[in-house]
């Protein structure tokens, strides 16, 4: 098996916010792979604490001194892990040279029984099945289905910030370690702290599709972008402004897509996907990489299982439960999204952690 990576190394980009992982999906990944144990060793104590604050940052619902301590046994125990971590443990569990860097997927094509997979870099490999998990912009999928992923309504503009003890100490201390999520005038801020005392953050919001596009905005000058945020989020604290004017530029405006609940294709001989690639959805569900997760669980077990007769029968019974249970998560991650972004979301949101 041969993974081939579009990153130039293991190191080549700047990993995201953390994940939590869900008993049944990623935690059940990890069980399987016999990776738990490393996990444990590396997930974030505390990191699944959250508080809910109001436009003006006032906090109106802790968990800090209820949060029950990690039990692997209560199914409702989501561990947080930074991804950069998380990574790095898939990484060292494999065999030595099963990854194949700068490798960018440009195109293949069909030889002898299997496929032909050519790189940006020039070279070429062939491979007697092909598994996409290149992402939501996948280049692999238009090979399987034209089905393409539809506007979700909402676009989150990213915000990174080094060193955040000194860059946002306003916002460090509230966060305390662990999470945070803002709601007001069908608006939010949603971030947290990652492991290494930077903080990760998102201001989510309902602009047309194309906004970050016809905006006008430079998102590599901060100075910019905080002008558009004093403007959108006008009814807001002033205590937020401090993300933008330490911002690791550029911040990344992100519209969020998600594929159709309802679609389906016919099963190939030799070629799937997995995670977004598959089945992109919005994250207000923290359900993405968990997917992703045991969508490769249950891939691999189609594969090496003797109850199918073919390879396309395999795949067929996988991407049958695969999309069943993706467009599951993305209903639920619309759902939360339109009450995240809705007029009363802080009270809605209080009602269901309160509950």
């Amino acid at each position: 098996m041969k993974v081939y990576e579009r990153d130039l190394n293991k190191d080549a980009r700047v990993q995201g916010s953390p994940l939590d992982m869900h008993e049944g999906s990623g935690s059940a990944a990890l069980r399987a792979a016999n990776l738990l144990d490393e996990f444990k060793k590396n997930i974030r104590q505390g990191a699944d604490k959250k508080i809910i604050v109001n436009e003006r940052a006032e906090i109106i619902f802790s968990d800090h001194d209820t949060k029950p301590v990690e039990d692997f046994a209560n199914e409702h125990f989501r561990p947080e892990i930074d991804r950069g971590a998380l990574r790095k443990i898939f990484l060292e569990s494999l065999q030595p040279e099963t990854v194949v860097w700068d490798s960018q997927f440009v195109s293949m094509e069909k030889q002898k029984e299997g496929w032909l997979l050519h790189f940006k870099n020039g070279l070429s490999a062939y491979a007697d099945i092909v598994v996409a998990s290149d992402g939501a912009n996948s280049k692999i999928r238009p090979y399987i289905t034209d089905i393409k992923a539809f506007y979700s309504g909402f676009t989150m503009v990213e915000i990174n910030v080094y060193d955040a003890a000194k860059a946002t100490p306003h916002i460090y201390g509230l966060l305390n370690g662990g999470k945070i999520m803002a709601f007001g005038n069908e608006k939010c801020v949603l971030g947290g702290q990652k492991g290494n005392g930077d903080l990760g953050f998102y201001a989510s919001f309902k602009p047309d599709e194309n906004w970050a596009t016809n905006s006008g905005l430079d998102f590599s000058d901060t100075t910019q972008v905080l002008a558009w945020f004093k403007k959108e989020y006008s009814q807001w604290s002033s205590i937020w402004y401090e993300l933008f004017e330490n911002a690791t530029a550029p911040v990344i405006p992100r519209p969020i897509y998600c594929m159709p609940l309802d679609q389906t294709w016919e099963a190939l001989p030799n070629v799937t996907m997995l995670g977004d690639a598959a089945h992109v959805m919005p994250p207000f569900a923290g359900e993405g990489a968990n997917m992703a997760m045991l969508d490769a669980l249950e891939l691999s077990e189609c594969l090496t299982s003797d109850k199918f007769d073919t390879l396309q029968e395999s795949i067929s019974f996988y991407e049958v439960n695969m999309r069943k249970r993706a467009a599951m998560a993305a209903k639920q991650s619309l759902e939360n999204g339109q009450r995240m972004h809705s007029e009363g979301a802080l009270e809605k949101m209080l009602t269901i952690f309160g509950s």
